[in-house]
């Protein structure tokens, strides 16, 4: 029988964190094994308790959300650890810093039950998290503050057929919606984005979103 998926909730409000609790302990393959309040907690609880994922939370005392982000799976981490952020889009202009942070996705904290436990799921086994359209809206926002960096579009390591796979990724489309746009098979989308993430040294799918906004690829 496969160990449940290690689960530690982050998020100042009890209420809210009572509920993630209550929702995620009650799936036979999922186990909470640890809640607190603030950013600072979780680094700590993180480091004793070594879960799979961590829901966090934003906007939080003592440490937010985006710098123990960045202490759990910021580069250079040794053992980093997979941050699923939850928050109110709307009222939160910070969710992008916690994706450079090293979060491996976001949800909003309205979503309903069943999608954070697919995002719980999803980011476990290491895959990214992105809702095609709060990226765009997301990332978007953010683009003139955070490109142009590093090398011109014409210096990329990437093919021209990879280059139109990145784009489209930052664009959220999913493997399906790719395969379906270019004409190819999701088998080949899956190749094209492991050559991508390879040869820009991306961890996931969000990177690559972020890599594309930082780099003029898209607007």
């Amino acid at each position: 029988m496969t160990a449940p998926v290690r689960v530690l909730v982050c998020d100042d409000q009890v209420m809210v964190r009572t509920g993630l609790v209550t929702i995620i302990d009650a799936q036979p393959d999922l186990e909470v094994v640890g809640e607190c309040g603030d950013g600072r907690s979780a680094v700590d609880l993180a480091g004793e308790l070594a879960p799979d994922v961590v829901v966090m939370d934003v906007r939080m005392p003592v440490l937010d959300g985006i710098e123990a982000t960045r202490l759990l799976a910021g580069t250079g981490v040794t053992q980093a650890v997979k941050v699923l952020v939850v928050t109110t889009f709307n009222l939160d202009e910070y969710v992008y810093e916690a994706l450079r942070a090293g979060a491996s996705g976001f949800l909003l904290k309205d979503a309903p039950p069943a999608q954070l436990l697919h995002g719980i799921r999803t980011v476990a086994t290491g895959a990214a998290l992105l809702d095609p359209e709060v990226t765009r809206q997301l990332v978007g926002v953010h683009a003139a503050r955070i490109r142009p960096a590093g090398r011109a579009p014409d210096d990329l390591p990437v093919t021209p057929r990879e280059l139109e796979v990145l784009c489209l990724i930052a664009d959220g489309l999913s493997n399906s919606e790719i395969a379906a746009a270019l004409h190819i098979s999701p088998e080949t989308v899956k190749t094209f984005v492991s050559r991508i993430l390879t040869k820009l040294g991306l961890r996931d799918r969000v990177q690559a979103v972020v890599y594309a906004y930082r780099h003029g690829l898209v607007t």
